[in-house]
């Protein structure tokens, strides 16, 4: 063990070392485990010796990056846990409008570096998620009708791979592995460097806009509908909620259960003004919030709901349309959010997403309108078994209308058929690439894809 730790530049953490309680607690608070081995990897080096060390010694690996896995993939019973945290480098290229981004940042370093040239890419909703993680799954946010995926900005990544060699995938090196990346999650390597495209993004007219629970139908086709034809300038999704109690909001509406819009459009503000009037509009709704704010800021915006520390349980699904059925389901259980931590989210998933074919990237699901997740989240785990009922029960009956699949990252222990669901025809061809770069699967703290045989 001493032999080992000497080839490590970082820290290693040990079950009889005083850090070791906080080291491994993960986002999750539900997440529980004693892994054998902390090791805080200062670099790509770090990793290697920890991928190697634990094939050689049959030890069970947990990667690390942000640590918003809901499952608590970032963490393991009796394993090695390779956390990328103190892997902060974030390399801006302003001419070729491109970032190299270390494996341990998050999306909030990420905006922190690119926002003062101007440029970002997408990245979620939440700044203290991370870029790996996110990434490797999909990965959209605000700005993915217009620019698409997180994965389908991915120019290049530096993968840490079962054998302890650093390989670079991209179009034109181990392209087979970069395809697997975009989309297949965690199971092939360890992404300690990423490079991505960047665009053109300074302020966005965005903000969220509430209205009655008893306008929830309406808010809900309008919302489908004014997707359907809105500009890829724009993003908007649908949410059920309780009020903050705190700024922006007045008193009066504090810790009220709401319905609301969130919207996010780039470009002219004047224009985003004009085009989201009938958002606005609307019901007439209680508050509409929308104005010009920079792009990290509004990354950040939900970051203060959702620390470390709190119980986590959700269920999603991809939705082809957000069909009459399916909105009375949400009317019957979304008001029913049961804290102000909370989620019930359905995001548009159309515009520059559906430019990239089923096949082109392992994210299979191109041709979907809408993703939704039902997200229980309470700081009391006495709680959350009452919670998960709801979550369960809210998504039983709005799978019927479902495209079968969900978005791997919202995906908690699901079993291997909802994982196979949600990769469509991409995933034979996922199995056989496991196979070429983990025949082992030394990579299985994840939504694992078995090795082909």
């Amino acid at each position: 063990m001493s032999e080992f730790s000497r080839g490590i530049r970082g820290a290693v953490v040990r079950p009889e070392d005083a850090e070791y309680e906080s080291a491994r607690r993960v986002y999750n608070a539900d997440i529980d485990r004693r892994p054998l081995l902390i090791v805080q990897c200062a670099g790509a080096a770090d990793v290697v010796h920890c991928v190697n060390y634990a094939r050689e010694n049959k030890l069970l690996i947990a990667v690390r990056g942000g640590g918003h896995s809901a499952p608590g993939f970032g963490t393991c019973d009796g394993g090695l846990v390779i956390d990328l945290s103190r892997m902060k480098n974030v390399r801006v290229d302003p001419e070729r409008r491109t970032a190299e981004v270390e494996g341990g940042c998050t999306w909030g370093d990420v905006d922190r570096a690119t926002h003062p040239f101007g440029l970002a890419t997408p990245g979620g909703i939440i700044s203290t998620t991370g870029v790996g993680g996110l990434t490797t799954g999909g990965g959209f946010g605000y700005l993915s009708r217009r620019y698409g995926l997180a994965c389908d900005n991915l120019i290049s990544a530096d993968i840490v791979t079962a054998d302890g060699q650093i390989r670079t995938a991209n179009a034109d090196r181990n392209a087979d592995l970069f395809w697997a990346i975009r989309g297949g999650g965690g199971n092939f390597g360890i992404a300690v460097s990423l490079e991505f495209r960047l665009h053109p993004v300074t302020q966005l007219y965005a903000g969220p806009i509430l209205y009655p629970l008893e306008q929830a139908a309406g808010v809900l086709r309008l919302f489908r509908d004014f997707m359907r034809d809105a500009p890829r300038e724009v993003n908007a999704f649908f949410a059920f909620l309780i009020v903050p109690p705190g700024p922006p909001f007045p008193e009066s509406l504090h810790g009220k259960t709401v319905c609301a819009i969130m919207c996010a459009c780039t470009g002219d503000v004047g224009k985003a003004e004009i085009v989201t009037k009938p958002l606005r509009e609307f019901g007439p709704p209680l508050l509409a919030l929308p104005h010009p704010m920079p792009y990290p800021f509004l990354q950040s915006l939900f970051d203060g709901l959702l620390p470390p520390g709190l119980h986590h349980y959700w269920k999603a699904d991809f939705m082809r349309e957000l069909t009459d059925e399916a909105i009375a389901e949400h009317v019957k259980f979304g008001p029913r959010i049961p804290t102000v931590n909370s989620a019930v989210h359905t995001y548009a998933m159309d515009g520059a997403v559906q430019d990239v074919g089923a096949n082109e990237t392992a994210f299979a699901y191109r041709d979907v309108r809408f993703v939704h997740i039902i997200a229980a989240v309470t700081p009391d785990p006495a709680t959350l078994p009452l919670y998960r009922d709801w979550t369960q029960q809210y998504w039983a009956a709005l799978h019927p209308y479902s495209a079968g699949g969900a978005y791997v990252n919202f995906l908690m222990e699901e079993g291997e058929q909802r994982i196979a669901s949600s990769y469509l025809g991409n995933r034979e061809r996922l199995a056989a690439i496991k196979a070429k770069y983990d025949p082992l699967n030394i990579f299985r703290v994840n939504q694992n894809i078995q090795p082909a045989k």
